[in-house]
């Protein structure tokens, strides 16, 4: 006769198997777990050194397009200073800038500061130091287009002290309003974030600042000898070698693959919609450059197309990750005729010497930027059916940016030529530079200088 077992006995059997399982299930699901995160964190660590290390290469674009933009009487010198923009200004966020921008909010309008790298701390130091290098080379970019428009006729010793102040003051402080949440969430987050304002890499919060800062040193400081005639026409004072400026350009549009892709700081699937939106921008703002140019002096111009490329580039710093491929090419579009148009603009009307058309790149193009994530971004732009909403919002951060960066800008270039003098000597402007500041020249043996 068949005896069924007791329930009891099976449901005994049962759970200690189920406990079994349990028991060598949870410690690999853990395990699992912590290898899936490892693997994501090392990788977001990787993705951004080398976006970082992209972006400290721009550093060498700058150099060409500013020197190849000027004259070779201070070629030299134009390098000094973007070696000087890297070197003192990455100091000067380790020590207090970081903490300004990332530290916890006080009152949405500066990070405070008071323990950790720079102030401010994280338990997995590989990411702390990895994000503070990422954010140091953002900041040298904001101080290096200052020099730009105030090139060929300012001191060097006073331009350490504007290389200090914009990235140790300046930049963070209107940094932390719009990017302050990036490090500690909720708690270092800056007014402008509270609004919604977007700017994703950085068209406001890096190029304009750095355009509006560039435009107060050049109306400071004046133009350079015999570019205004004595009855205020403008002359043309071309630049040295258009092929050195042509290769900064093509190293800056490199290096901004680590600029837009980069500010992710995750390695995801976003970053190729984000490249593509970078690369269709400045081919856009190659185009719009060099057509509006075309029609305007009846040759496609070297210097305006390559301006162009930057214009785009910076033009789709801000909606580059949320804009269709589509609009990216509109934008850039759109900023390679503001460009020719600004550069004009600045030129001839305002009359301010802005020797390589930084202010006209920089803070032209990166406050269009910022207007267009309020016109074509997917989610809240206009043009997407999103209202005005976003687009106040921006045009609110466009207008901050300006009065913060120019208005300090202008008092701390103001304060500097008071104090300690801003304008290289006559002489040493004529000279160049280079023989003046430095002692050298660029190109020992090519150069003959003339008083006239």
């Amino acid at each position: 006769m068949f005896l069924s077992k007791s329930p009891t006995r099976v449901s005994r059997k049962v759970a200690i198997a189920m406990a079994a399982m349990v028991a060598v299930l949870v410690p690999t699901l853990a395990f699992a777990e912590e290898v899936e995160y490892l693997t994501q964190l090392n990788g977001n660590i990787l993705w951004t050194l080398i976006a970082a290390i992209l972006v400290m290469f721009m550093q060498a674009g700058f150099a060409c397009v500013e020197a190849g933009f000027t004259r070779a009487k201070s070629a030299g010198n134009i390098m000094m200073k973007n070696l000087l923009d890297f070197s003192v200004g990455s100091i000067c966020f380790f020590l207090f800038g970081f903490a300004i921008m990332f530290g916890l909010d006080a009152g949405g309008f500066i990070g405070t500061s008071g323990y950790g790298l720079g102030g401010v701390a994280d338990a997995d130091l590989g990411w702390t130091y990895t994000f503070w290098f990422f954010q140091s080379v953002f900041a040298a970019t904001a101080a290096t287009i200052v020099s730009g428009g105030m090139a060929e006729r300012t001191k060097f010793s006073s331009y350490i002290l504007v290389s200090i102040v914009v990235t140790g003051i300046i930049y963070p402080i209107s940094g932390h309003w719009a990017w302050g949440s990036l490090w500690l969430g909720d708690d270092g987050a800056g007014w402008l974030e509270g609004l919604g304002f977007c700017d994703f890499a950085g068209s406001s919060v890096v190029h304009s600042v750095g355009g509006w800062i560039a435009l107060a040193g050049a109306m400071v400081l004046g133009p350079r000898i015999g570019k205004y005639t004595e009855d205020g026409k403008a002359k043309a004072i071309p630049g040295h070698n258009i092929p050195l400026a042509a290769l900064g350009v093509f190293i800056l549009w490199f290096g901004w693959f680590g600029f837009n892709p980069g500010s992710t700081t995750t390695a995801d699937d976003t970053i190729g919609l984000i490249a593509m939106n970078t690369s269709l921008a400045a081919c856009g703002g190659v185009l719009g450059a060099m057509v509006i140019s075309w029609f305007r002096f009846g040759k496609p111009d070297i210097s305006m197309s390559l301006n162009g490329a930057l214009a785009g580039l910076v033009g789709i710093t801000a909606p580059c990750a949320t804009v269709l491929p589509s609009s990216s090419v509109v934008i850039g579009l759109i900023a390679g005729v503001l460009v020719v148009l600004s550069i004009e603009f600045i030129d001839k009307v305002l009359k301010i010497d802005d020797p390589v058309g930084a202010t006209s790149v920089h803070g032209v193009c990166g406050a269009w930027g910022t207007i267009a994530c309020g016109l074509f971004n997917t989610d809240g732009g206009l043009l997407f059916g999103g209202g005005f909403g976003q687009l106040g919002v921006q045009l609110i951060g466009v207008g901050v940016f300006f009065a913060w960066a120019f208005g300090g800008g202008f008092i701390l270039m103001s304060v500097i030529k008071a104090v300690f003098g801003l304008r290289a000597e006559k002489e040493e402007e004529l000279k160049g530079l280079d023989i003046a500041e430095h002692g050298s020249e660029s190109y020992n043996g090519f150069q003959l200088f003339s008083n006239e």
